[in-house]
C-alpha cells in the first residue's frame, strides 16, 4: 500500500509541477491531438480482442518493479505449460502506467532522456542508472536469475504489453520543459520510441478495465 500511495504522489506531484511550468488551466490538453486520441482509443479496443484462451490475467505495472511485470508474465506461462496449458490457450495482459512506462521505449530513449534517473531505473550489470532497456532483450545479470524471458520473448509467446498514454503525456511534458524542449515534440519522438508490438492505450486504468472486461484477472505486478 506504501508504494502504490507514493506512486499516485508521484504521479500528481509531476502533473502539478507540468501545469505549474507550462501555465495551462488543463495541463493534459495541451499535447493532444483529439484524431490522434481517437486512433489510441479504436486501436487499442481492437488490440484487447486478441485476448485468448482459458486462462487469462492482467498484470498491472504502475512502478519498475525490478522488472517484475515481465517475471510474473514469464512463470504464469512457464507454470501453466507445467500444469498441461500450451501458450496458444492462455493470455497474459501487461499494463505499463506510472513509472513503468519507459519499458515501453526503445534504448535510445533512455539514453536521451536519462529514463534511469527518471524512473530509478539501475542495471544491474553496472550497478548505474540504466541507459537501456534491460528487460526487452536483456543480457546476463539483468534479471536476478537466467533462463527468465525478456519482453520480445514474451510478446512471441502471446503476451500482450500495453502503455499507459496519459502518462506519457504528463512525463513528456515534465521533460520537455526541464530540458526546455517543445512538449509536443518530446511527446511525438516518444510515441515513435515505442518498441514493436506494444499498444499504447488511452490510460493505464482504462486498460485494466478492459481486460477485465476481456475475462482477465487482476494481478498486482508488485516484486
Amino acid at each position: 500500500m506504501e508504494t502504490t500511495l507514493h506512486s499516485r504522489r508521484k504521479f500528481m506531484g509531476t502533473l502539478a509541477a507540468t501545469a505549474s511550468m507550462s501555465g495551462l488551466t488543463v495541463p493534459l490538453l495541451a499535447n493532444t491531438d483529439p484524431k490522434t486520441e481517437s486512433k489510441h482509443v479504436s486501436e487499442a479496443d481492437a488490440w484487447f480482442k486478441k485476448v485468448k484462451g482459458s486462462h487469462r490475467v492482467v498484470y498491472d505495472a504502475p512502478e519498475p518493479h525490478m522488472g517484475f511485470p515481465f517475471i510474473w508474465s514469464w512463470a504464469f506461462y512457464l507454470t501453466n505449460n507445467q500444469t498441461g496449458t500450451a501458450d496458444d490457450d492462455m493470455t497474459a495482459v501487461v499494463v505499463l502506467r506510472h513509472n513503468a512506462i519507459p519499458f515501453a521505449m526503445e534504448d535510445k530513449l533512455w539514453q536521451k532522456y536519462k529514463f534511469g534517473d527518471t524512473f530509478h531505473v539501475n542495471d544491474n550489470t553496472t550497478g548505474a542508472s540504466a541507459l537501456r532497456n534491460p528487460f526487452y532483450v536483456p543480457k546476463e545479470g539483468d534479471y536476478p536469475m537466467p533462463g527468465i524471458d525478456g519482453i520480445k520473448t514474451l510478446q512471441d509467446r502471446g503476451v500482450m504489453i500495453c502503455v499507459c498514454d496519459l502518462a506519457m503525456t504528463v512525463y513528456s511534458s515534465g521533460t520537455a520543459q526541464s530540458m526546455n524542449l517543445k512538449p509536443e515534440e518530446v511527446k511525438k519522438e516518444w510515441e515513435e520510441g515505442v518498441l514493436p508490438g506494444i499498444q499504447i492505450v488511452p490510460s493505464g486504468v482504462w486498460a485494466l478495465g478492459r481486460a477485465q472486461e476481456h475475462g482477465c484477472g487482476y494481478i498486482y505486478a508488485g516484486g
